[in-house]
């Protein structure tokens, strides 16, 4: 009889420990996420990191993640419908939007420069380059930094007699094709006969590759001699020097978040209705020759009404409140026209 109350009174304790402990468990994980996820470009990647960071502290019933895996592959996951959104800098065409069955919207979410970041051991600078002086190096053409076409643009300053070692991208990628497009719109001997456009090129044999702008801002930080494209904020960290180059109206530009912006201001009037627009050469005198467009790729209606109105609110809200921190991460802010044109096409997804 004895044994019997207290191997039921045993059996008491451990029920409502158990129920104890379950109902603690519900208390600590709380209801379930509303998980998205994206994955693309590596040029805009700290931001929307950031953008991840400051969205999900006010919003605690949302996990986004967001694979770094460069533009080429981004779009690959987009098209397949394997993200709930994807980011490019080369956009996407119309043929591959018309693959979508749901529809595809193309959102500006952010813009920046790319820059040749270069290393050279007991070089002051600033080096200037000019618009066949860059593409004359990265067609291999120029091989040494004494070359008399460098030094001709940079009087006064001591060019060493190093090799030039060009760092390009191992991965599909949109500042590959941002840079080509430039490349391509100064220069039809490169458009034409040279390594042409695109998010992957053959460049010259003797090129080192890294993968994502990360890497080839860190493969040049480490090879003296080296000189490569990347995103500006990527060389700001890198803390190696940036060429100016030069623009249409024949102006040596250093880049900065604020030379990028006057390149966005002065180009914006001519931003299609499909939000993709490529500006290679732009004009203005205070623009800088180099800057890019990053879209966020959106489907033109996300069955999962739940999962896609915690889409829109996250990329609407990188577009506005979000764009504050821009420029402190190498970015340029969108103008104020750019930034309601894509709100605009938020509110029109479903």
């Amino acid at each position: 009889m004895i044994a019997n109350r207290w191997a039921a009174a045993l059996m008491i304790v451990l029920v409502s420990g158990l129920i104890v402990s379950c109902e603690r468990k519900v208390e600590e994980t709380g209801p379930p996420k509303i998980k998205i996820s994206g994955a693309g470009s590596t040029f805009a990647a700290p931001l929307y990191k950031q953008w991840i960071e400051e969205y999900q502290k006010a919003h605690k019933d949302v996990a986004i993640n967001y694979d770094v895996v460069g533009s080429g592959e981004g779009i690959k996951r987009f098209l397949n419908q394997d993200v709930d959104f994807g980011a490019s800098d080369a956009a996407i065409s119309d043929e591959q939007m018309d693959k979508v069955a749901r529809g595809a919207k193309l959102i500006p979410a952010t813009a920046g420069a790319i820059v040749l970041l270069y290393n050279l051991k007991g070089f002051a600078g600033p080096l200037k380059l000019p618009r066949e002086v860059y593409v004359g190096i990265f067609s291999g053409n120029i091989k040494m930094w004494n070359d008399p076409r460098i030094t001709q643009a940079n009087p006064g300053l001591s060019l060493p007699a190093t090799a030039i070692i060009l760092v390009t991208r191992l991965d599909s990628s949109g500042t590959t094709f941002a840079f080509t497009n430039h490349l391509g719109a100064i220069s039809p001997t490169w458009r034409d006969r040279g390594p042409g456009v695109g998010t992957y090129v053959q460049w010259p044999r003797n090129s080192m590759t890294a993968r994502g702008n990360e890497g080839v801002a860190g493969r040049i930080k480490i090879t003296d001699g080296a000189i490569g494209y990347v995103e500006y904020g990527y060389a700001q960290r890198a803390g190696l020097p940036m060429a100016w180059l030069e623009n249409q109206a024949g102006n040596f530009i250093q880049p900065s978040p604020s030379s990028g912006l006057d390149t966005l201001v002065n180009t914006q009037a001519d931003m299609p209705p499909n939000l993709r627009m490529f500006f290679p050469d732009p004009p203005g005198k205070s623009s800088y020759p180099l800057v890019t467009y990053s879209w966020i790729l959106l489907y033109g209606n996300y069955p999962d009404g739940k999962k896609g109105a915690v889409v829109k609110d996250f990329i609407k809200w990188g577009i506005t409140d979000g764009q504050r921190y821009a420029e402190s991460l190498g970015y340029c802010p969108l103008p104020d026209f750019i930034r309601g044109l894509s709100t605009k096409a938020i509110g029109e997804i479903k």
